[in-house]
This record gives C-alpha cells, structure tokens and sequence, in this order.
C-alpha cells in the first residue's frame, strides 16, 4: 500500500482571515515504510507572521521573505515525485 504522509506549518487556521500555508513537508511510504522519496518547501504567505505562529514553528518574515509564492510552486507540488 502506498501512502503520503503530509504535514504543514500555517499563519493560523482561518484563510478568510488572510491566513497562509508557510511550510510543506511530505513523505512517501510504501508498506508504511518510507520510499525515501520526500518533498520540502517553505512558502513566502506574502503577509506579517503572527506572534502565535511563530511561537508554534519559528518561521519568521524575514526567513519566509526571499521563498517562492504558493502560486509559483503549487503546480509543482502536485507533481512532486
């Protein structure tokens, strides 16, 4: 059986109140033991990080400011091998 595991670090939690996905980790498994087939990518959310969220994650303006937008790599991800 093949499965992704997925895990993402955010802004927070509501996107009407402008809140962003800031990190995308996945990994492959197969038999529930990983492939070694990972993907990684920290998204600049093109906004301020709350205090909250970076207390949760640490990822801050100023790391985020130079990463690509999640428009210039979203269909990037969805091919992700």
């Amino acid at each position: 059986m093949r499965e992704i595991v997925l895990d993402t670090e955010t802004t927070g939690f509501e996107p009407s109140e402008g809140h962003r996905i800031v990190e995308i980790g996945a990994i492959e498994l197969f038999n529930h033991m990983p492939t070694g087939k990972v993907y990684h990518q920290y998204i600049n959310p093109e906004r301020a990080m709350p205090i909250e969220a970076f207390q949760v994650h640490v990822l801050g303006d100023d790391f985020l400011r130079d990463k690509p937008r999640f428009d210039k790599l979203s269909a990037a991800f969805g091919k992700a091998e």
